[in-house]
């Protein structure tokens, strides 16, 4: 994998349906995260796509954008991903492996948007407790951080052409997604419309973490020019990241996500990630949320 990266910090929560997840990439590199990769060799260029939280610059003001719908400040989010999506494509041609540290997960959509300009055939591993593919029509909540993947596929009335002109949908068969468990009605109805493959953390500790993702890796690969790894925090078990929005009982442990991490790694195949939904407000007292997620990320990276 390519080790001279962008590191985008965008500390954006307003997809989420609690605050908090904008101080995520402050507690992150707090945790040391930056430091661990460079550890491994990798180059680190940072730079914050926005100010950080805590910040006088009223991110109303940076994020304009059209409201959609009923979604709930979706004005900003689309805004704030018009940003990122400018930032991440431009990772990718200055030849960087562009790495988003949030923030919400509604960011992947200005992350596949922009990255999408350049691999034009992009894999996507969606590891996640959710599956994030309602729609604005399907939603129980509203929360914009619950339909990137819906945008991503195109089958939104929000498209990531919207957000970033030279953007590519991505192809539900090179879709994976890893962990999900808490899937509303409207997502289980285009997963099985779509045949988009899911695995259940039931079957990845019956098959084991390295195999089961060896499997999402070859969805995401076949007949693709790039693969984008989306790693939300909650695809972990609530008793090791207590620090996350919506976390769902009976997830995976650090273990099982070292273990596929490391069949990642092997494969040097990945050409972009994130990492989201660290909210330092319900963490406990020592870190232990962006701690944890810190050492797997870096994980991604050891040579």
């Amino acid at each position: 994998m390519q080790r001279d990266m962008e590191v985008l910090l965008v500390p954006f929560g307003q997809g989420a349906g609690r605050p908090g997840s904008e101080w995520g990439p402050e507690a992150l590199v707090k945790a040391g995260l930056l430091e661990k990769l460079e550890a491994q060799g990798c180059k680190v260029n940072r730079s914050w796509v926005v100010p950080p939280a805590g910040s006088s610059v009223s991110l109303e003001k940076v994020c304009a954008g059209e409201q959609i719908g009923a979604m709930k400040h979706s004005s900003s989010v689309r805004g704030m991903n018009r940003l990122l999506a400018q930032q991440a494509s431009a990772a990718v041609r200055r030849g960087r492996f562009p790495l988003l540290i949030g923030g919400d997960h509604s960011l992947a959509m200005g992350m596949l948007a922009g990255i999408s300009e350049h691999y034009r055939r992009l894999g996507v591993i969606w590891l996640d407790a959710h599956a994030d593919m309602n729609t604005e029509a399907t939603s129980p909540s509203g929360n914009m951080h619950g339909i990137p993947l819906a945008v991503a596929m195109h089958v939104a009335e929000l498209k990531l052409a919207d957000i970033w002109p030279r953007a590519q949908s991505i192809d539900p068969r090179h879709l994976a997604l890893v962990g999900a468990r808490d899937i509303d009605p409207g997502e289980s109805r285009l997963m099985e419309d779509l045949h988009i493959r899911c695995f259940s953390p039931q079957e990845i500790k019956h098959r084991g973490a390295a195999n089961t993702m060896l499997e999402a890796l070859q969805i995401a690969q076949r007949g693709t020019d790039g693969i984008h790894l989306s790693f939300d925090v909650d695809s972990l078990d609530p008793q090791y990241v207590p620090g996350t929005g919506t976390p769902v009982q009976g997830g995976l442990v650090p273990g099982e996500i070292a273990a596929a991490f490391g069949v990642l790694r092997r494969s040097g195949k990945l050409t972009s990630m994130d990492v989201v939904e660290v909210n330092p407000q319900l963490d406990q007292p020592d870190g232990r949320t962006a701690r944890l997620a810190a050492g797997l990320v870096a994980s991604l990276f050891n040579r």
